[in-house]
């Protein structure tokens, strides 16, 4: 019995071929399968930031909070993403510019009452705000205001923290306050420098007395590993009417030469160094800060 012919290698390539197209090789296979987990991790992070966004316009932020030793560091690295999401700023020449640009977009009542209602400020202050880069405003009505603010809890030493009790105000007003040490941040400036500045220009007229020029870092002791940051979104009291969004950093101090009882210091030219000679004239600024020490259930 002779053996079956074999069978033509051309027969064999040809089957092959005809049937490769049933079973999908690896690479295609892997390249599919990271495809639809890139476009779902794409798609959900997107979303998540699309509400960031939306609920505070300038604020961008990485949604895995960390922690970082060095205060400076975080602080811009937060500030450089916030940077690149910022629009424009808007330029106003004047405060009359400013006024005619919120007019249409805030509550007719509300903006009436800027620098009327007691304990608030005026169109002048926002135009400095604007103008020295503390303050950013979206295009959209009515406006949000975004600003970075820097909070210091100054301990005291039986363990209390000093608590601002209220302000007067250049226009004879009195401003209720309840809340510790706070400043609006410049730009590009960190944490720390604030809470430095913030400690000369409302404590120094107590701390500094008559000494004249001195290292803060002498009397200033501010903890690095106390750093905080949080987002508040709230009605302005300033500015009835202008939503907010408040960046909030807050760090703990303790500060030689503080009085053990409640006292009283004058600010240190709240618009000392701007440029705006005219402008500050009308703005409301603060002339006095009252202070009291609560324990720290308190805070």
């Amino acid at each position: 019995m002779s053996p079956p012919p074999l069978q033509p290698l051309t027969n064999v390539r040809e089957n092959l071929l005809a049937q490769s197209h049933k079973l999908p090789n690896l690479p295609d296979l892997f390249l599919t399968a990271l495809s639809i987990c890139f476009l779902f991790t794409f798609s959900t992070k997107s979303h998540i930031t699309t509400i960031l966004s939306s609920r505070c316009p300038f604020l961008s932020f990485p949604i895995n909070r960390r922690r970082f030793l060095k205060i400076p560091a975080m602080f811009h690295s937060a500030s450089n993403h916030k940077n690149q999401s910022l629009p424009s700023r808007h330029n106003f020449a004047s405060p009359q510019s400013l006024s005619e640009w919120l007019n249409p977009r805030l509550p007719s009542d509300s903006f009436a009452s800027w620098g009327v209602k007691p304990g608030t400020k005026n169109v002048h202050n926002l135009w400095i705000e604007l103008s020295e880069g503390e303050t950013s405003l979206a295009d959209s009505t009515p406006p949000v205001r975004t600003v970075q603010v820097i909070t210091v809890r100054v301990i005291g030493k039986d363990g209390k923290f000093l608590i601002e009790s209220h302000q007067e105000l250049s226009d004879g007003n009195v401003r209720k306050r309840g809340r510790p040490l706070s400043e609006k941040m410049k730009p590009h400036e960190d944490p720390e420098s604030a809470a430095i500045r913030g400690i000369r220009e409302e404590l120094g007229s107590v701390v500094i007395g008559s000494e004249g020029d001195f290292e803060m870092s002498d009397i200033v002791s501010i903890d690095p590993n106390s750093y905080e940051m949080k987002v508040e979104e709230r009605n302005s009291d300033s500015y009835p009417g202008l939503p907010g969004c408040y960046v909030m950093h807050t760090l703990t101090a303790r500060v030689d030469g503080l009085p053990d009882g409640d006292f009283c210091t004058d600010e240190l030219d709240e618009y000392g160094n701007s440029d705006k000679k005219n402008v500050k004239d009308i703005a409301v600024s603060v002339k006095k800060h009252y202070w009291t020490w609560v324990s720290a259930d308190s805070v």
